[in-house]
């Protein structure tokens, strides 16, 4: 099946506690108010941002076997489809996150992700790949890897999007800015940027500009967004939303973005989209509890831009 958008990125079990009123010291025990359980990862959160607003979107990554039932009925009930998804007999990925009121500490085991680059470079994922519209990578990307697959789908008419996330060692190395200009779009926040440029978001525009990049964006969170086309620089601002949980808001940027390049929107309508996709998202617990569907983006988006 042909999909508009193929999303790419490792695949996390996520164990959220919330509601701790203090750090446990080595040897204690504290015990959270909240728990959930929920499939994660950035690239679980982008491909059901953009299965809730319509778009025929395909997920690629790799899964412990023992974990598919649950992973594919939540997936599809996104509208995401996982003939993409590699199953085998180790162990999917897994984070905890430590919720204070505050603050929040993460525990990852990478599990059957370490095997994602291999994936990658099989010809049946090449297939996929080419025949998509549009192609969102949720990882840090290897460089030779990227060298190697940027090029490819460029040539078949593919557009590309990168977010690596919150990847230290990725963003302060010699290779990242190659990378960065062989995908369309690097979709970095004001701290990765950071890394990358060594430069606040105020100047940040003009060095990727200067760098080559195909194009410039950078998310600012509550203060929105900002891009570089055509020597034009344009900003917007989120809708306003009672915030609960910035997890995955980015991750929804992301789809919104890309949900907007699809339709050939002019640059301002692509931050206007990815801001509202981002903010709606924070409404709840959660990266994926509060996406919106097509109906809503369209009445946030002439509530806040056009009224």
């Amino acid at each position: 099946m042909k999909y508009e958008v193929v999303v790419v990125g490792e695949i996390y079990i996520d164990h959220v506690f919330t509601g701790f009123s203090a750090w446990p010291q080595p040897g204690e025990e504290a015990f959270a108010r909240r728990y959930y359980r929920e499939i994660g990862g950035g690239a679980v959160n982008t491909a059901c941002a953009l299965g809730r607003l319509g778009r025929s979107v395909s997920l690629i990554g790799i899964i412990g076997i023992k974990d598919a039932v649950w992973f594919k009925g939540r997936l599809s009930e996104f509208g995401v489809g996982s003939d993409g998804i590699r199953m085998t007999e180790g162990d999917t990925g897994v984070t905890a996150s430590v919720s204070l009121m505050n603050e929040r500490s993460f525990f990852t085991y990478a599990g059957e992700n370490e095997k994602l680059m291999e994936l990658l470079r099989s010809e049946v994922v090449l297939d996929a790949l080419v025949n998509a519209q549009h192609v969102h990578f949720a990882l840090p990307l290897e460089h030779d890897l990227a060298a190697e697959l940027l090029p490819l789908l460029r040539d078949a008419g593919c557009k590309t999007s990168l977010d690596v996330g919150f990847q230290r060692q990725w963003l302060v190395s010699i290779s990242a800015i190659d990378t960065c200009r062989a995908t369309d779009y690097f979709l970095p926040n004001e701290r990765e940027s950071l890394l990358l440029a060594e430069l606040d978001a105020e100047d940040y525009l003009t060095f990727a500009q200067k760098n080559g990049f195909r194009s410039a964006v950078i998310k600012l969170g509550a203060r929105g967004a900002r891009m570089l086309a055509h020597n034009r620089r344009y900003e917007t601002v989120p809708p306003v939303v009672d915030v609960v949980d910035t997890t995955g808001a980015g991750d929804a940027f992301d789809a919104g973005f890309i949900d907007a390049l699809l339709d050939d929107a002019e640059p301002e309508d692509c931050l206007r989209r990815a801001c509202i996709c981002g903010g709606l998202s924070t409404r709840v617990a959660g990266a994926l509890g509060a996406l919106p569907n097509r109906k809503e983006l369209r009445k946030v988006y002439e509530q806040t831009y056009t009224s």
